[in-house]
């Protein structure tokens, strides 16, 4: 199948054997199927400083950063899983954010621009090990996105009591849990489709 459509999966996770990772590898499979292309970025391997004016004024973006930025700009959207921290997204997946609607490098680009997010689409999703499965996150990270140009999925899942969801092999073990994080990637490769035209 030829994957005409680009999404960029990233974990708000840096933990080995996070649980936010394999709700991503499940949805960017049924994404593959539905004909999109899915590059994971690891945001523990790009190591990000926290987001600086000053350090933007001296230095301009982070080398991390502008390659970062350049998969995210070319890419047609998002699958995005992270866990919540104190009812919030977490601070790694955040200082992404907000270095990813930095201008530039691209001549003329303002901050009002933001490259990396206007006419992208994302799916949502969340893993942890409460009782809420981390709704609260992705209502807040929903809020974020979508007032930078995003179109964010209608679907999106919060799973609950991550640690006793897998199966060893990285499945989940809910076949109804497992149909809805499918069904984000799908749509998210369906709605990337229909914007692109």
């Amino acid at each position: 199948m030829s994957h005409d459509v680009t999404l960029i999966a990233v974990s708000g996770s840096t933990r080995a054997g996070s649980h936010n990772r394999m709700l991503l590898k499940l949805a960017a499979a049924a994404a593959e199927r539905a004909g999109a292309r899915v590059d994971f970025v690891e945001l523990r391997d790009l190591a990000l400083p926290l987001y600086d004016a000053d350090l933007e004024a001296e230095h301009g973006l982070p080398p991390a950063v502008v390659t970062f930025k350049a998969a995210c700009v070319a890419a047609d959207g998002y699958l995005i899983a992270g866990p919540e921290y104190n009812g919030s997204l977490s601070a790694v997946l955040k200082n992404a954010i907000d270095w990813l609607s930095r201008p530039g490098p691209q001549p003329g680009e303002t901050p009002f621009t933001l490259a990396a997010f206007k006419g992208k689409v994302a799916g949502l999703m969340s893993a942890s090990p409460g009782s809420w499965g981390g709704i609260r996150s992705l209502m807040h990270l929903r809020e974020i996105i979508s007032g930078m140009g995003v179109l964010v999925a209608a679907e999106q899942f919060a799973l609950p009591a991550a640690h006793a969801a897998f199966t060893e092999d990285g499945q989940l073990q809910n076949e109804v849990y497992r149909s809805l994080v499918e069904a984000i990637g799908a749509r998210a490769a369906q709605l990337a489709r229909a914007l692109k035209g």
